[in-house]
């Protein structure tokens, strides 16, 4: 995943809402959104040629997410995948800080990453350029292939388009959310970071929604827990920049009282 925006405790009715697009190779190989256990307890996208996923929830109110750091020539070769270090933490059993404990002693074997995880009420930041991870504060976040709110052109100009739906409004609506994710502005080459991967992909990589021949947004995704315990992850996928259909799910996550917890 490419593009992570993310309200945290900072929504009326909500613990947390995120809004995010997965950007990719458009040959390579996608399942979209289920639930992708034998338990059927973890859902998330997945990626069939790595096995992992970049973003995903599980029912007892786990959640993960993922991007890729961007540096140009600084690559592993033969590197793990990176998008099974979400599977691991949503299948385990642990906390997040354990976990991150436990990641951050084999970090070094990944290529570059940032991550989100933990439970709605109790998130974490992560990136292995750093090694160190810290308990997120309440408040709206952007996260692109740098460290977290760098203010890259896409990141800035994507929380001020997402505020307004996403933190001050009385209500959620996903479609609105999608609408922007959508976005194709495109900013001045000044503004343009330098990761090391040349002018032309930093003008490619450079708008909210991506679009090219060979790569673009594969996905966009909205992520609702509101307070009540009541989880929603709606994905839309898309092919060339044509939408190619929505998949909502919704459930109770299990820690709440609820004689129905578990609907989907």
């Amino acid at each position: 995943m490419c593009l992570l925006f993310l309200s945290y405790k900072t929504t009326p009715g909500y613990k947390l809402v995120v809004a995010a697009n997965r950007d990719e190779f458009l040959q390579r190989p996608t399942a979209p959104l289920d639930f992708i256990d034998q338990e059927k307890s973890i859902l998330a996208g997945l990626d069939l040629q790595g096995g992992g996923t970049w973003l995903g929830v599980n029912r007892v109110g786990k959640i993960a997410a993922l991007t890729n750091y961007r540096e140009g020539g600084r690559q592993l070769e033969n590197a793990p995948s990176r998008g099974e270090i979400l599977r691991s933490y949503l299948d385990s059993k642990i906390s997040a800080v354990d976990f991150l404990d436990e990641l951050s002693g084999k970090a070094s074997l990944f290529n570059g990453f940032n991550l989100i995880l933990g439970e709605s009420d109790d998130l974490f930041y992560y990136t292995n350029r750093k090694n160190s991870y810290a308990r997120l504060e309440p408040g709206f976040y952007g996260l692109s292939n740098h460290l977290l709110d760098t203010p890259w052109p896409k990141v800035v100009r994507g929380k001020e388009l997402l505020k307004a739906v996403m933190v001050d409004t009385d209500l959620v609506e996903t479609e609105k959310i999608f609408a922007r994710l959508r976005d194709r502005h495109r900013p001045q080459d000044g503004l343009l970071p330098d990761t090391g991967i040349g002018q032309e992909w930093e003008r490619l990589l450079s708008t909210i929604f991506i679009d090219s021949p060979g790569y673009g947004t594969r996905s966009s995704a909205v992520i609702t827990v509101g307070d009540d315990g009541q989880a929603a992850f709606a994905e839309t996928t898309h092919h060339h920049g044509e939408d190619r259909g929505t998949e909502v799910v919704r459930f109770f996550l299990k820690f709440v009282s609820n004689p129905h917890e578990i609907s989907s």
